[in-house]
């Protein structure tokens, strides 16, 4: 955002914009994140312009390929927290674009890129997800002075899909039932755990007893989350007595470890196994997540509250459960109702014992 005529802010950086003494407008980064310092540069380059000397002749850009944009970017990205993911959509724009010279993108080459991987078969939001990279590998060429901004502008122009594929698959208490007896042990600690505090497979299997676990106050703290915020996550009577029954081992920091004593670092197939024992389809593991957030919901459990156990950052995030708190909009319409019939005091109290899922194992 703009805080002065001629600087504007790009990323982190602050560049500055000026007519050139020919009239064409240019745009220079200051290379700094100090706004006195694009300041400082604005001014300086006014000034030449004044008395009549070019203060920034136009370089020539090497027309470097994708594939070398994606040897500088890389590196670069390595501390950020979707690293991983990143690197993979990295390595499918590369083979897609490697030999392809920064210069010759544009709007449409974009669009055919997304509307083939849409037919190959992938989501919108997988696609989008690569434009998302795309477009950003493209405004850092232009922050590292890589490429002109008119083709940083062409490519912004390729508008991302509407995000249609989001589920809302969630088991019955009866299912959840089924599940947990269906598991093998180690399996069927993590699900419970799911379960009974709707955190992701992540941030479960990253679990140490020592940093994260309060079993004396009650809670599991989450230090770093997806959204960047800690959270703070009430440990129910289920839960208590399924970490109480985990061997802890001497010197192993983590509360989900496999016979080695090593981390987990996934259970897809363990868990696959019981969901076909139990003779659930359509399921993921991701999907615990919304069986907790969905109980809650339907147990009476206000929106707000089931943002903050699950750590959305944006509250839309969390509406996409309203539909299942039809007691909600009946008490609602009721106060209505009572106002128009004299009665403003007429409520209707939904009922909820407060705990959530009630399991055993």
């Amino acid at each position: 955002m703009a805080r002065g005529k001629g600087i504007y802010k790009r990323g982190t950086v602050w560049w500055i914009r000026y007519a050139a003494p020919d009239g064409t407008i240019r745009r220079e980064s200051s290379k700094s994140k100090n706004f006195t310092v694009a300041e400082a540069k604005l001014t300086a380059r006014r000034k030449d312009v004044q008395e009549g000397r070019d203060p920034a002749p136009i370089k020539q850009i090497t027309n470097i390929t994708f594939a070398e944009l994606a040897e500088q970017y890389l590196p670069l990205m390595a501390e950020q927290k979707a690293f991983g993911s990143k690197k993979g959509f990295v390595k499918i724009l590369v083979d897609e674009f490697g030999n392809l010279p920064l210069r010759r993108f544009g709007t449409r080459l974009i669009e055919e890129y997304r509307t083939r991987r849409l037919t190959e078969g992938k989501k919108p939001a997988t696609v989008n997800r690569h434009l998302a990279t795309l477009k950003h590998m493209f405004a850092k060429a232009v922050e590292w002075e890589l490429l002109d901004e008119d083709t940083l502008k062409r490519v912004r122009r390729a508008k991302q899909l509407p995000e249609n594929n989001r589920r809302l698959r969630y088991l019955s208490v009866e299912e959840c039932r089924d599940l947990i007896h269906a598991c093998t042990p180690h399996v069927r600690s993590i699900v419970i755990t799911a379960l009974n505090t709707g955190m992701r497979k992540k941030e479960i299997l990253s679990l140490e007893w020592e940093k994260h676990i309060d079993l004396r106050h009650g809670f599991i703290l989450l230090d770093v989350t997806k959204n960047g915020e800690r959270r703070q996550i009430p440990i129910t009577p289920m839960l208590r007595e399924t970490l109480q029954g985990i061997v802890r081992r001497v010197g192993v920091p983590y509360v989900f470890v496999d016979r080695d004593g090593n981390r987990l670092k996934d259970v897809k197939t363990a868990f696959n196994g019981a969901l076909r024992r139990a003779g659930i389809k359509d399921f993921h593991f991701h999907d615990l997540r919304h069986t907790f957030a969905s109980h809650l919901v339907m147990g009476g459990v206000d929106l707000a509250t089931i943002k903050d156990l699950l750590g959305h950052k944006d509250f839309k995030m969390t509406l996409r459960y309203s539909h299942l708190a039809p007691a909600h909009k009946t008490a609602a319409l009721a106060i209505l109702d009572g106002a128009f019939n004299g009665h403003p005091n007429c409520t209707i109290t939904a009922q909820s014992n407060g705990k959530g899922l009630r399991l055993s194992s």
